[in-house]
């Protein structure tokens, strides 16, 4: 355990757990930097989009690097709107790859007027789920609710109250900032629990209500300057209680994707399917809708065209 002192360094893309010294509440807190910003800039995703996605990517941070077996959890949130799907996938090695499917038009109508466009604005109708997948030999875990409020914490908020009967607290904030060499995206959040009551704790109630009034201090312009690190904010926040951070993980933008992996998924289709993806330099192009690279694979000896 570390104790807070309010000068201490910037540490980007890393996430950190903390407890309120005296308090039955914990927390963690997000600070991506360079790792957002390859996710974001990878596709050339609209402003609203990409803060879209930017949240989705701190939200995974935060729940994702409580669990307690090496898997992953997968953050997505579906619907009717002008963003179809935005998915963000974590692992437990601290790697973090996501994306979205849009349509650019109705996402620029749906922006007329709004500074920014919330999750609901922008998914419409539809589901926020999280899975759980702890490898081939185990079940997923997968909970689903219904998309409701304008931001994804809001979202995770519900999921954890009806999933968990974990009362929660979730603040992201995603924005471009200049940091001396250019606009760069960068993103961040903080995570607030109660520990439920016992007969040792007794009522945790009023310590979760004086806590939540703290955290409602939080702005989001802190959580994204880079010149705040995550000891001086949770010193801003909590220091008349007293904080201390407890274990740091570090994130990365990482894409599983590989040729081996393109090449298992090519042998599910037929013959013909293969035949119509070869393209005139006799080369099959796949992308990874994740990081976006192109893989050039050579067709099966018996689909390659005749010389």
């Amino acid at each position: 355990m570390t104790e807070i002192a309010p000068n201490t360094s910037v540490l980007d893309d890393v996430v950190s757990a903390f407890q309120i010294e005296g308090l039955p509440v914990r927390g963690r807190v997000v600070r991506l930097g360079a790792a957002v910003d390859e996710v974001l800039t990878r596709h050339a995703y609209p402003d609203p989009v990409a803060n879209l996605l930017g949240e989705a990517c701190a939200l995974a941070a935060l729940v994702g690097s409580s669990l307690k077996f090496d898997g992953r959890l997968i953050i997505q949130a579906q619907g009717d709107g002008p963003v179809r799907y935005v998915v963000v996938d974590y692992d437990t090695s601290g790697g973090l790859r996501g994306y979205c499917r849009f349509d650019p038009d109705e996402v620029a109508k749906a922006s007329e007027g709004f500074a920014r466009p919330g999750a609901k604005t922008l998914l419409g109708g539809g589901v926020f789920i999280m899975t759980l997948d702890q490898g081939p030999d185990m079940d997923r875990y997968q909970g689903v609710t219904p998309i409701e409020g304008e931001t994804l914490a809001l979202c995770a908020e519900q999921y954890f109250q009806q999933s968990e009967q974990t009362p929660t607290r979730i603040r992201l904030a995603v924005g471009q900032v200049d940091t001396g060499e250019g606009s760069q995206w960068r993103a961040g959040g903080i995570l607030i629990q109660v520990i439920a009551g016992d007969a040792a704790r007794g009522d945790t109630q009023d310590a979760w209500t004086h806590v939540q009034a703290l955290f409602e201090t939080t702005g989001e312009d802190e959580l994204i300057d880079p010149t705040v690190s995550t000891p001086t904010l949770l010193w801003r926040l909590f220091n008349e209680d007293g904080v201390r951070l407890l274990d740091e993980k570090p994130l990365r933008a990482f894409c599983r994707c590989s040729e081996d992996r393109i090449g298992v998924v090519m042998d599910s289709f037929s013959a013909q399917e293969v035949e119509e993806m070869i393209e005139p330099d006799g080369k099959i192009h796949v992308t990874c809708e994740y990081c976006s690279r192109v893989y050039k694979l050579d067709p099966p000896k018996d689909q390659a065209p005749a010389a």
